[in-house]
């Protein structure tokens, strides 16, 4: 049987991020204003159009560095979005990424395509354009669900932490407090942990041991 190939559609693909921050005791994500139509001055997810010979982790690590100067990060293919009706424009099917990026690494980024930028609370989101609330949606609870199980919020922590630090950046995620106890005692117990030899001392309270991931990668907790 002969195939027409003019009956199926060509779509561009693009690859767009929800980057994750912890930052005033919230969980942010980095927002961009829209400079050009559609969507002129509503906030989206960061993203660009897939180059000619270019991987699709390529091109999410590319308009990483673009958007916040940073590249070594956690990064994880997210999911595919594909309605016909998502982009105004033409027929796009986006490939979605997120990130974790610690707070205290973060510098200014530029780009001639963004009017503004700003962090914002994933509770606290505006009119964002295209498809990018649900995208954004999606990945929040992807990672609230893996912070139930695995090391992965060493994304967004610095290299040296308090036992305190952790288990904030944890609560934060997950929206619910945890037991100190408990929490520290299956912490040290994963054997993912090693002291630095180094106290940190905050305000009236005695020093803190700071720790370190002995290995910065993503592991299951048991």
């Amino acid at each position: 049987m002969n195939t027409n190939y003019d009956d199926f559609e060509h779509p561009e693909v693009t690859v767009d991020l929800v980057i994750f921050t912890v930052n005033e005791e919230k969980l942010k994500a980095l927002l961009i204003k829209r400079a050009e139509m559609p969507y002129a001055n509503i906030w989206s997810i960061p993203g660009g159009f897939l180059k000619k010979d270019e991987s699709l982790d390529n091109a999410a690590i590319r308009v990483m560095k673009e958007k916040t100067g940073v590249k070594e990060v956690y990064l994880e293919q997210l999911y595919t979005f594909g309605r016909p009706e998502r982009d105004p424009r033409m027929r796009v099917i986006t490939v979605t990424y997120f990130a974790l990026i610690p707070w205290t690494s973060l510098i200014p980024p530029e780009s001639s395509k963004v009017t503004d930028l700003a962090w914002l609370a994933v509770d606290e989101l505006p009119e964002l354009a295209f498809d990018h609330r649900e995208i954004l949606e999606y990945a929040t609870q992807r990672l609230r669900t893996k912070a139930s199980y695995s090391n992965i919020v060493y994304g967004l922590l610095p290299a040296h932490f308090r036992l305190s630090d952790l288990q904030n950046i944890y609560e934060i995620i997950i929206a619910r407090d945890l037991d100190k106890r408990n929490f520290r005692k299956r912490m040290l117990a994963t054997g993912l942990l090693q002291e630095t030899g180094r106290k940190e001392i905050t305000g009236a309270h005695r020093p803190a041991m700071l720790y370190k991931f002995k290995k910065r990668e993503f592991v299951l907790l048991d």
